[in-house]
C-alpha cells in the first residue's frame, strides 16, 4: 500500500512539472502618460485643462483596471506623477523591462475647432499618400517634445522635428511588431468606439518617436481633442475619462485572450507577427547556416543604401507582410557579435540573429 502511494506522488510530482511549464502570456506592460511636467502637452483654449492632466489620470486608471482584472500582470507606468520624463526615458523603461505590450496616451489638438474624436496610431509610414502634406501636424507636436532635451540631436541620432528627412529615416525603422501593433490598435478602436467620445477617426500608420524606439507591439492613443469643444466638455467629466479607462482596459483583456492564446513559435520556422525565437549559438552546419545582425524592419523594399547599411553588406528577407533586413553577414557567430556593439551605436535594438534559408531564429 505505502509503495503504491509512493508511485501515486512520483507521478503527482511529474504531472506537476509537466504544468509547470511556460506558456505564452502578456506578462508586462507599459502605460506611458504622455507629456508632464514642464511640457503641459496640448491646452485648452481658456487655460483651463492641460493635456497632461488627463494622460495621468487615464493612465493611472488603466493600471488600476489591469492590475485588480490581473494580479500575475506586471504593469509599469512611465510616470506617476506630475514630472517630465524624456521620450527616450520612457521607451528604455519599455524596453528595459521586457514589456510585451506599450500603450501611449494622449489628447490630440489642432488650429481647427471642428476636429474631433479619437484615433490609434502605430509607428510606420504614414497611412497618407503625401506624408509632408497631411497629419504632420500632430507628428511634430508629439515629436517636439524632444527639444526640451538639450542632447536631443545625440540621443535621438540627429532627428529633427521639424526636418521631412528625419521622417523619411523614421518611416524605414519600421517596428518589428507591426502587425501586432495593428492588431491591438485594431482591437482599441472597436472598444474606444463603444466610449463617450464617439467620432472614430480610425487607426493609422504615422512616424512617432515614442513608438519608433519601442521593441515590443505599441499604439499611441488620441482620446478625444481638446481644441474642440464638444470633445473638451466631454473630456472635462470625470466619469466620461473612467469610461476612457474602461474602454482601454476591456481592449487589453481581449488582446491578452488573444496574445496568451497564441501557440508557441516554430522555431526552424518562425512567425513573422512574433518575437524572434531564441536558441545558444551553434557551430555552422556547413556552409547551410550564416550568421548576422538584424538592424530593422520595413514594410516596404528599402533602397541599397550605403549609409543605412553602415558600409556592409545587406541581406533582406521578406517575412510576412515586413521585410527584415540584416548586416554583418558571416558564417562565425563570433564575427556578428563582434560588429553587434558598433552596429548598435545607429540600431539600439539590433541583435544577432542565425539564418538558415529563410528561418531566422535570433541568437541569445
Amino acid at each position: 500500500m505505502k509503495r503504491t502511494i509512493c508511485i501515486l506522488l512520483l507521478l503527482l510530482s511529474f504531472l506537476g512539472v509537466g504544468s509547470a511549464i511556460d506558456q505564452p502570456s502578456l506578462k508586462t506592460v507599459v502605460i506611458d502618460a504622455g507629456h508632464g511636467g514642464k511640457d503641459s502637452g496640448c491646452v485648452s483654449a481658456d487655460g483651463k485643462t492641460l493635456e497632461k492632466n488627463y494622460t495621468l489620470e487615464v493612465a493611472k486608471a488603466l493600471a488600476s483596471k489591469i492590475r485588480a482584472g490581473y494580479p500575475d500582470v506586471n504593469v509599469i507606468l512611465t510616470r506617476s506623477e506630475d514630472v517630465y520624463i524624456t521620450l527616450e526615458k520612457r521607451t528604455d523603461i519599455a524596453n528595459k523591462s521586457n514589456a510585451d505590450l506599450f500603450i501611449s496616451l494622449h489628447v490630440d489638438a489642432t488650429q481647427s475647432k471642428s476636429a474631433n474624436g479619437f484615433s490609434v496610431f502605430v509607428m510606420g509610414q504614414s497611412s497618407k499618400r503625401d506624408l509632408y502634406a497631411s497629419n504632420m501636424e500632430v507628428c511634430k507636436r508629439e515629436n517636439s517634445v524632444v527639444l526640451l532635451e538639450s542632447d536631443y540631436s545625440t540621443t535621438y541620432q540627429g532627428f529633427d522635428p521639424s526636418d521631412p528627412e528625419s521622417y523619411i529615416f523614421m518611416t524605414l525603422m519600421q517596428n518589428a511588431h507591426l502587425e501586432q501593433s495593428l492588431k491591438f490598435a485594431h482591437i482599441v478602436n472597436g472598444c474606444l468606439q463603444k466610449g463617450p467620445v464617439k467620432n472614430n477617426r480610425g487607426v493609422r500608420q504615422e512616424p512617432f518617436l515614442v513608438l519608433w524606439r519601442t521593441a515590443m507591439p505599441s499604439v499611441l492613443v488620441e482620446m478625444g481633442f481638446i481644441s474642440n469643444p464638444s470633445d473638451l466638455a466631454i473630456l472635462r467629466k470625470k466619469d466620461n475619462r473612467t469610461a476612457i479607462a474602461e474602454c482601454l482596459f476591456q481592449a487589453f483583456k481581449q488582446y491578452k485572450r488573444i496574445y496568451d492564446g497564441s501557440i508557441n513559435i516554430n522555431i526552424e520556422s518562425p512567425s513573422p507577427t512574433d518575437s524572434v525565437p531564441e536558441v545558444s549559438p551553434a557551430e555552422p552546419e556547413g556552409n547551410s547556416a550564416l550568421y548576422a545582425v538584424q538592424i530593422f524592419a520595413s514594410s516596404r523594399i528599402v533602397d541599397s543604401d550605403k549609409s543605412l547599411f553602415m558600409g556592409y553588406e545587406h541581406k533582406r528577407i521578406e517575412s510576412g507582410k515586413l521585410h527584415k533586413y540584416f548586416i554583418a553577414l558571416s558564417p562565425d557567430v563570433a564575427a556578428a557579435e563582434k560588429e553587434l556593439p558598433k552596429i548598435r551605436k545607429k540600431y539600439p535594438d539590433a541583435f544577432v540573429v542565425k539564418i538558415e534559408g529563410e528561418s531566422i531564429v535570433r541568437v541569445k
